[in-house]
């Protein structure tokens, strides 16, 4: 059951950081694999800051999805 809430909740935070970030998603396996990696990414930039979200599925999606936009970012600066 964990694997599909990570996979869920991965394509909501990837496709919600391409919105923000594009202003449209990448399909259904790349905002999978953004929102995971993004919420890798979150995890680890939050615990960085000392900045607490709350626990929770809205938790999860938020911090994936700031991941996710930091790599979108990060890719972006790499492509140019």
């Amino acid at each position: 059951m964990s694997l599909l809430y990570a996979l869920l909740i991965g394509a909501i935070a990837g496709w919600l950081g391409g919105k923000l970030m594009k202003g449209g998603g990448f399909g259904l396996l790349i905002n999978i694999i953004l929102g995971i990696i993004g919420g890798i990414v979150g995890n680890w930039a939050f615990g960085a800051l000392g900045i607490s979200i709350s626990d929770g599925v809205l938790g999860d999606i938020i911090t994936g999805a700031v991941g996710a936009v930091i790599v979108l970012f990060v890719a972006g600066l790499f492509k140019k």
